[in-house]
């Protein structure tokens, strides 16, 4: 029931982790002279496990998609998505309490997440919490009334909504069926909104930009290269604060990843931290055997104490 439920919840994700191609972006900030964000597939493996976590709970095979995810979370213990996989592992294995804790962490990172709403509602409806449930219910009834009927998540929600009102209905024996429609993007979908973001971010379109990147990383899951993306464009709103997470987030998938390591150290200067970007440009010295682009350009930064001029 779980896994039959389950395997229509996900889509297959990524074959293979994208081909990322960069561009720098414009006004500062970027990496210098075409240089694209490095990944060393032997060193990351975050966006693989992420795959693999998606494989197995298509397969049924719980046990292997939460320690697969598990993985994950250990690099990006607040990606939204990547808890909501780990509540339907946990489910499939029958642990519900597991589960309620997964889904109530992913909706806390994504308030906008329908389908971890849904679960977790059921969820709480399996564990004979009725308000709980209901809360989760009225919170989808709300973005329901948002949304009306045009935007794009109408159909996922109206589907929640009922699933979840024929479970409070039925009490906690209520068979949850009634699937809703895939959550996450295929891999061409995930590319394509990938590259969509990069070409948001040249033009200066951070909030646009911002929504390509949670469309490619729901495929993907936290690769280093979405993550730095996502820091730059909060970083470009002024959101420092969000874009350090994310910056640090990319250099605990991939330690030395040149671009979240260059754009983490030009966010330090800007906040008037010059020790913390030094030791961010000695990292990049440390891996740039014969010197890089990277290093070049946040060692510009810091000599100016701002962007430097173009």
């Amino acid at each position: 029931m779980v896994g039959l439920r389950a395997r229509t919840l996900i889509a297959a994700a990524a074959l293979s982790v994208p081909a990322l191609l960069l561009a720098n972006p414009p006004g500062g900030g970027g990496g210098g002279g075409g240089s694209a964000p490095s990944m060393s597939a032997g060193k990351y493996d975050a966006a693989a496990e992420y795959k693999k976590a998606i494989q197995a709970v298509q397969d049924g095979k719980f046990a292997e998609a939460r320690k697969a995810i598990e993985h994950v979370l250990a690099v990006a213990p607040d990606d939204a998505n990547s808890n909501f996989i780990a509540g339907l592992a946990a489910a499939g294995l029958g642990d519900d309490k597991s589960a309620r804790r997964y889904y109530e962490h992913a909706v806390r990172s994504d308030r906008e997440l329908v389908q971890a709403h849904r679960e977790l509602g059921l969820t709480y409806v399996k564990l004979g919490d009725k308000a709980k449930a209901q809360a989760e219910l009225d919170r989808l009834t709300q973005m329901q009334q948002k949304c009306a009927a045009a935007c794009a998540k109408a159909a996922d929600i109206g589907g929640a909504v009922a699933a979840l009102t024929k479970a409070l209905a039925a009490g906690s024996q209520a068979r949850a069926d009634g699937a809703p429609s895939l959550l996450f993007a295929s891999a061409a979908a995930g590319d394509g909104a990938y590259l969509d973001a990069v070409s948001l971010i040249n033009a200066g379109r951070y909030e646009a930009a911002l929504a390509s990147l949670g469309t490619a990383r729901a495929a993907f899951g936290p690769h280093p290269d979405i993550l730095t993306w996502q820091g730059f464009a909060n970083r470009k709103l002024g959101r420092y604060a969000v874009a350090e997470r994310y910056y640090r987030e990319a250099l605990a998938a991939a330690p030395h990843h040149r671009a979240a390591t260059e754009y983490y150290g030009e966010l330090m200067v800007e906040r008037g931290d010059k020790a913390g970007a030094a030791r961010m440009l000695a990292d990049l010295d440390a891996t740039c055997t014969f010197g890089c682009a990277e290093a070049d350009e946040l060692r510009r930064w810091i000599e100016a104490g701002h962007a430097p001029a173009r």
